[in-house]
């Protein structure tokens, strides 16, 4: 069933700190949920659909609604890492269309910095791969490194991800890292797995996030401006039975299927939320979307198409998970606030995008060195 024009983001909340050590998980989930709420103008008693994933304690789902008290008729607990929550809108907004809830809240929590987040590992490579001692970094290195000897990619060009990211965080006073930084210094941070400097990888964090969706009925009788759900895709990508190839992400179905049921076009977009786990995630991700070229990445990113105000194509205005805010595995929820914020005017004056009016939210969860899941959501404003 289309989502097209059935659905609306009518709340958020992005959790306002970076290091948190007096509060658990379920209360983090509690208070974005309470966030959400006011911010759409709805209680409580009006949430009849919850979604959490794998950073919700216990069964998920069905613990948190136990613990916040709500009543509801439907529950999604998909767990695709960092994508995790941009699946959600789409599983939101399609429950909403077929008219199994009316209003459908999706919380997020996550400790970084603590230590206390459990990654599952598993799967069926398991035993295979771990004597090697696979990390996330150095399977996001081996894409890297796959990319820059297919397309010859260089370490100059991904560093402009982080350098973009760094020009937008310095005016968000909640993020991170608040310091623009330089090409230069990107290249000049240690080396973390060749050919990825400790500044071509996201931060860590404490922090959590929400957001509402409604059905048109009770979106256009609350007070925030308008914004609709236009399409949406997911799309997993694995390691095709040996037949791996580093340089393209799900995002090249997910993103074609979410366009398609929108009735837009790349060109059409005035923002873009990309998660950027890594810089090379943003640069397979922009060519996979059909922003630029496939191969074309690199270059498109260095000639600062990525700055709020400079380039063709305003990404992560936040600071991103670069250098404002990236819940362990989870961060997929915070490009759906900020595209939010762009289409309600409500980002920060000095990186509003002019006349936003459609914009794109895109989350990888997983990992590009073995297996992720895609997921893309495209909205407009009012």
């Amino acid at each position: 069933m289309s989502i097209k024009g059935k659905a609306y983001i009518a709340g958020i909340y992005e959790h306002p700190l970076r290091k948190i050590t007096d509060k658990s998980v379920a209360q983090l989930h509690a208070e974005c949920a309470k966030g959400a709420l006011e911010d759409a103008g709805l209680t409580i008693h009006d949430v009849d659909a919850y979604y959490c994933s794998g950073d919700a304690p216990g069964l998920g789902s069905l613990t948190m609604t136990d613990y916040m008290g709500l009543t509801v008729r439907h529950l999604d607990s998909t767990n695709t890492g960092g994508s995790s929550y941009v699946y959600q809108v789409g599983h939101a907004a399609a429950a909403i269309a077929e008219g199994k809830c009316k209003v459908a809240l999706i919380t997020c929590a996550g400790f970084g910095r603590r230590g206390t987040a459990v990654r599952d590992r598993g799967g069926p490579d398991v035993a295979f791969e771990n004597p090697y001692g696979p990390v996330t970094v150095n399977l996001y290195a081996m894409a890297a490194a796959r990319h820059m000897h297919q397309y010859g990619t260089t370490s100059e060009q991904l560093a402009w991800v982080k350098v973009s990211a760094s020009h937008h965080a310095q005016h968000n006073p909640n993020a991170f890292l608040k310091k623009v930084v330089t090409v230069e210094d990107v290249l000049n941070s240690p080396m973390i797995a060749s050919p990825l400097h400790r500044m071509d990888c996201c931060v860590v964090t404490d922090s959590g996030g929400a957001v509402i969706i409604v059905a048109p009925e009770i979106a256009k009788s609350l007070k925030k401006p308008l914004v609709k759900l236009m399409g949406h895709g997911e799309s997993p990508k694995g390691q095709m039975g040996g037949n791996v190839d580093l340089t393209y992400t799900g995002a090249v179905r997910s993103g074609p299927a979410a366009f398609a049921e929108a009735g837009v076009k790349p060109t059409d977009i005035k923002y873009a939320s990309i998660y950027d786990s890594f810089t090379i995630t943003v640069v397979e991700t922009i060519e996979d979307l059909g922003f630029c070229k496939k191969g074309e990445g690199g270059k498109f990113v260095s000639d600062g198409n990525l700055i709020s105000g400079v380039g063709k194509l305003p990404f992560n205005t936040d600071g991103g998970g670069m250098c404002n805010n990236h819940p362990v595995n989870r961060g997929g929820i915070t490009k759906i606030i900020e595209a939010v914020r762009q289409l309600r005017g409500e980002a920060h004056p000095k990186v509003q995008v002019k006349n936003c009016d459609i914009a794109l939210a895109h989350g990888t969860g997983g990992s590009l060195g073995t297996r992720h899941g895609s997921a893309t959501i495209i909205m407009e404003r009012g």
